[in-house]
């Protein structure tokens, strides 16, 4: 397969970033890959692992660079476009790695010279791992990619994205920016809202009632729980940066987790039944529809969507 671009720089070099890195060299995807991360000690630790070129900042890395993907959490897209826009060639493609779309565009694009194109991307891969160390040439294998062209977006550019991203084993979707923050607010972001949540709820009750709650956590606590152990730097950013939609699928949940309570102080067991059966129904039809995930490398945190470190954070 021939190479979908000559010069690859990538800025950010956390699990997500690191695992670009190696998923382009392993598949050959371009010819040259340029790194560079905030942190002296993550550039030190890319250098050791001899994973690719690193340079010393976002400005020296995009230099040539036919295609650049941002892996930083999403609080920082502006700061990034705005050390990095003067120094990109024309026709230079920027994409990025972010759970949320809407606020990558409104801090990106601004910054960027009309003369680069900006072409947003999600893999829906990661683990709850982070740091170089931590990347696979494989994350990106059988997994879903979501493209969010602009409208009148440069078709070539958004080609170059796809192509890329396929080169590294993904299935590739587009969407719109609003109907993917939509959609990811009620499949990763609300989930993982609640996962925070149980965990400290959990953590109150042992300590309001000196039970040893986490030592006997039985398997659904430990799904949630190992959900939050996600960044909570990237997690705050993205809760802040799709608020509307977030807080919108909260508010239906909170109704949601309300009838059912009441159904439980009512004694209403036909309610608790037909409610539980519809979650069973649901839960089945999302593995029918996961057709990709069957062969798809398995993961310990299978279900997580990136995970990257705050850029500049040792």
């Amino acid at each position: 397969m021939a190479p979908v671009v000559n010069r690859l720089a990538i800025i950010g070099q956390g699990l997500i970033g690191s695992s670009i890195t190696r998923a382009a060299v392993a598949n050959r995807a371009v010819r040259e890959v340029v790194v560079t991360d905030a942190s002296p000690k993550v550039r030190r630790t890319v250098s050791e692992l001899g994973l690719a070129k690193v340079v010393e900042n976002g400005a020296e890395a995009v230099r040539d660079a036919d295609l650049v993907v941002a892996c930083v959490p999403v609080g920082q897209y502006g700061a990034l476009a705005a050390e990095i826009g003067p120094h990109l060639k024309a026709g230079a493609i920027v994409t990025d790695v972010g759970s949320v779309k809407g606020a990558v565009v409104r801090d990106m694009l601004p910054h960027l010279p009309k003369s680069a194109h900006l072409v947003p991307a999600h893999p829906l891969a990661g683990t709850e791992h982070s740091g170089p160390e931590a990347g696979l040439a494989d994350l990106f294998e059988n997994r879903w990619c979501i493209v969010t062209p602009l409208d009148g977006a440069n078709e070539g550019a958004v080609e170059t994205v796809r192509a890329f991203w396929k080169a590294l084993g993904s299935e590739v979707e587009a969407m719109s920016v609003q109907h993917h923050d939509e959609a990811l607010a009620i499949t990763s972001h609300l989930p993982h809202l609640i996962a925070f949540a149980i965990f400290h709820t959990g953590l109150k009750h042992e300590e309001a009632t000196q039970a040893e709650v986490m030592k006997y956590s039985a398997g659904g606590f430990r799904d949630f729980t190992r959900i939050a152990s996600s960044n909570p730097t990237m997690w705050r950013d993205i809760f802040l940066n799709n608020k509307e939609a977030v807080l919108g699928v909260l508010k239906q949940f909170n109704e949601d987790l309300s009838a059912l309570a009441k159904a439980i102080e009512e004694n209403d067991g036909p309610t608790l039944v037909d409610a539980l059966s519809k979650s069973r129904l649901t839960r089945r039809k999302v593995i029918e529809k996961e057709h990709i995930s069957v062969t798809a490398p398995k993961r310990e945190h299978e279900d997580a969507f990136p995970i990257v470190r705050p850029y500049g954070d040792d």
